[in-house]
């Protein structure tokens, strides 16, 4: 098992960037891929990123490629979300997840261990 706490959000205008943290508790990190997901008031949780273990393979949502970045730092037990130019409809609560199953890598449900999230909101 393994307890997530995400940090770095905030409010930025567009245009900006911010990277967001998340660290991992547990001796087991590195066996776990991991994700980045958001959810804005109202609408379903929406996949941003993915990473595999040690890094190499990555996935990213189509409102985000090009601009986001996700890395993971094994010794340190934290995977990152860089979020270059961001735009107003970037503006969310931002959750990080170890993929734990085998379905789909953008399918929420194949997540657990989730963290309470972080806001980012990006003002025009």
């Amino acid at each position: 098992q393994v307890q997530l706490v995400e940090s770095g959000g905030g409010l930025v205008q567009a245009g900006d960037s911010l990277r967001l943290s998340c660290l991992a508790s547990g001796r087991t990190f590195s066996t776990y891929a991991m994700g980045w997901f958001r959810q804005a008031p109202g609408k379903e949780r929406e996949f941003v990123a993915y990473i595999g273990l040690s890094g190499p393979s990555t996935l990213y949502g189509d409102s985000v490629k090009g601009r986001f970045t996700i890395s993971r730092d094994n010794a340190r037990n934290t995977v990152y979300l860089q979020m270059n130019s961001l735009k107003p409809e970037d503006t969310a609560v931002y959750y990080c997840a170890a993929y734990t199953r085998s379905g789909s890598l953008r399918a929420a449900r194949e997540y657990d261990y989730w963290g309470q999230g972080t806001q980012v909101t990006v003002s025009s």
